[in-house]
């Protein structure tokens, strides 16, 4: 099996350089590999977790953005590089018997780009990885959503007798993940007690903590921003902890420096991502956090035959700063090698301008009805606060966007209208 590009991974970036790619230069020449048969675009885990969104209905097949796009999808994990020989080996499909489906693959390349995203970063606190549920990919979204119901309906059940029957929740971590999380759960949790929690009164029996070990909440964002959004959370009824460090968490709860506790029946760690440890074993330049070093054309170091874009990658911006683990840098590096790769397709001269990072702002959702956040102007410097039902707008257009890139415009106004039609004829939340 060879292809003149293979992409790995399917994120957001990884996905849309395949899909802009393959629309130019067929299926022959381009090849997307992915561990996962369908797409979500991560941003929103956070409302699959909450029950608001069905991942049956948001789950895109890769299958199908393939034969659409024009490239080959490969289903399966990356386990080995041979860099010498420009090789890279997919580890075999296997039932939950272990009954093998599909054998172990050999892929050749003449242009290998690494997508693969990241995952938690639980900096050595104790019980962090056993008791916490992350939201990394789809099946941690679902494993929430499931454990959520299910507490749900053992506290509705102990109601009658037990008045202080509750569930609490506690979330690790106040960036954008955290807090969006935390916003959503409690919207969420109004809803379920339409659906049949009669005995449960969700402002007052499902109790959601939000634990941050900076002096404030979205510290990346301007301090406007997180004052707005711990006034949301507040009115919401959610606890917003600062300046608090993690020590160690049970199947009970969550310890703090100084000695205080956080009872804990679900308990969800956001609070830092880190490169996938794989990486640092293919023999490629990485940096402390396991991230790929590139140089400003996003190609390796050492390797100019071989790409990394988006979390995965450690590339610095005009600042000398990493640039940041974001939806909308996978966005911008996708554009720079698509235009990089079809320069050289065409047999014209290489780019000559390094990839530059460009802050367009942060949104951050609070529900179905608002959202928070800041829009940056063309001149350096300059932004708006932005909030309430115009950005709720601009949120959900992000999320548009990205499809729009990978589905055309046209099917991606038909597909949001049809999920319009869906909900007015749907729970609100997702009940099984």
């Amino acid at each position: 099996m060879h292809s003149e590009i293979v992409i790995v991974g399917g994120g957001a970036g990884g996905l849309e350089l395949a899909c802009k790619l393959g629309r130019k230069l067929g299926p022959n020449r381009v090849m997307l590999v992915d561990s996962r048969l369908y797409h979500i675009w991560k941003p929103s885990l956070h409302e699959v977790a909450a029950g608001t969104l069905d991942i049956h209905q948001e789950g895109l097949s890769y299958q199908m953005l393939a034969h659409d796009n024009g490239f080959t999808y490969v289903y399966g994990a990356m386990t080995a590089l041979d860099a010498a020989a420009n090789t890279l080996t997919v580890g075999p499909i296997a039932t939950e018997a272990n009954e093998e489906v599909v054998p172990a693959r050999r892929i050749g390349y003449a242009r290998l780009v690494l997508a693969i995203g990241s995952t938690s970063n639980y900096f050595g606190v104790p019980g962090a990885q056993e008791h916490t549920i992350s939201l990394n990919a789809t099946e941690d979204a679902e494993r929430f959503r499931l454990t959520l119901l299910k507490l749900l309906t053992l506290a509705e059940l102990h109601k009658e007798s037990d008045a202080d029957a509750s569930v609490d929740i506690v979330i690790i971590g106040g960036g954008a993940t955290g807090v969006e999380l935390a916003a959503e759960l409690r919207e969420a949790s109004s809803v379920y007690a339409s659906y049949g929690f009669r005995h449960l009164h969700a402002l007052k029996d499902v109790r959601i903590t939000l634990l941050e070990g900076a002096p404030r909440i979205l510290a990346p964002l301007p301090e406007r921003v997180a004052a707005a959004a711990v006034k949301l959370l507040n009115a919401r009824g959610i606890t917003v902890v600062t300046d608090t460090r993690v020590t160690a968490i049970d199947a009970t709860q969550v310890s703090v420096a100084g000695g205080a506790s956080y009872r804990a029946h679900l308990c969800v760690w956001a609070a830092g991502i880190k490169a996938p440890a794989f990486l640092s074993e293919l023999g490629l330049p990485t940096n402390r956090a396991g991230q790929i070093e590139v140089d400003g054309t996003l190609a390796v170091n050492g390797f100019p035959n071989i790409y990394a874009l988006g979390d995965c990658a450690a590339c610095s911006g005009a600042d000398g700063k990493l640039v940041p683990p974001r939806a909308q840098a996978a966005h911008q590096q996708a554009d720079y090698l698509r235009d990089a790769f079809l320069r050289q397709a065409a047999g014209k001269a290489p780019h000559r301008a390094s990839y530059i990072y460009r802050d367009y702002g942060s949104l951050v959702s609070f529900g179905q009805s608002t959202s928070v956040g800041t829009l940056m102007g063309s001149l350096k410097g300059l932004s708006w606060f932005v909030e309430g039902f115009f950005a709720r707008m601009m949120y959900l257009s992000l999320h548009l966007l990205h499809h729009q890139a990978v589905l055309g415009t046209v099917r991606t106004g038909v597909l949001a209208l049809a999920r319009f039609l869906i909900k007015r004829s749907t729970p609100l939340v997702k009940l099984h």
